[in-house]
């Protein structure tokens, strides 16, 4: 499995991959050393995130490989039908997946994506509108969301 790491205004961004794609990326807490030679297999998963960064690009269009249950793919796969700058809630895609009592388990998954960003699971909220679960930190979350949100908010102070 090929990595590299990478700024981003999360925080330091592991990429995971090999010939067969993207496989995982994560915001860590703690330093790493950037990457100063990327992965072939990684240029381009390097190159899209910039862009969504940037604010350059909406969609990716990259090989995904993560690692998951049957349940999980189907969840994360879900995930991908969610428009940049919209929400849905847990409930909502729980009724998409065809199962309204699968709830618990639709939020689980979601906590267990490992292609954050690109697999959009920061775009599932509360049915309240809260920004419920998410395994980065609300923080991202709410950044994220403020970053796809097509009406652009100035502070005040």
């Amino acid at each position: 499995m090929d990595t590299a790491y990478i700024e981003t205004p999360l925080g330091i961004t592991k990429l995971e991959g090999n010939i067969h794609g993207l496989a995982s990326i994560t915001v860590l807490n703690n330093k790493e050393k950037i990457t100063t030679i990327i992965p072939e297999t990684l240029e381009d998963a390097v190159y899209q995130l910039q862009e969504y960064f940037e604010g350059k690009r909406q969609v990716f269009d990259l090989e995904l490989h993560p690692q998951g249950t049957d349940f999980q793919k189907k969840v994360w796969t879900e995930l991908l039908n969610i428009p940049y700058g919209k929400t849905i809630s847990y409930l909502e895609l729980s009724k998409t997946l065809g199962d309204v009592k699968a709830i618990r388990a639709v939020a689980a998954a979601n906590g267990k994506n490992p292609l954050w960003i690109v697999v959009p699971c920061h775009r599932v909220i509360g049915s309240d509108g809260s920004l419920t679960g998410y395994a980065g930190g609300l923080y991202r979350k709410k950044w994220l969301l403020e970053h796809e949100s097509p009406v652009k908010q100035q502070s005040l102070f």
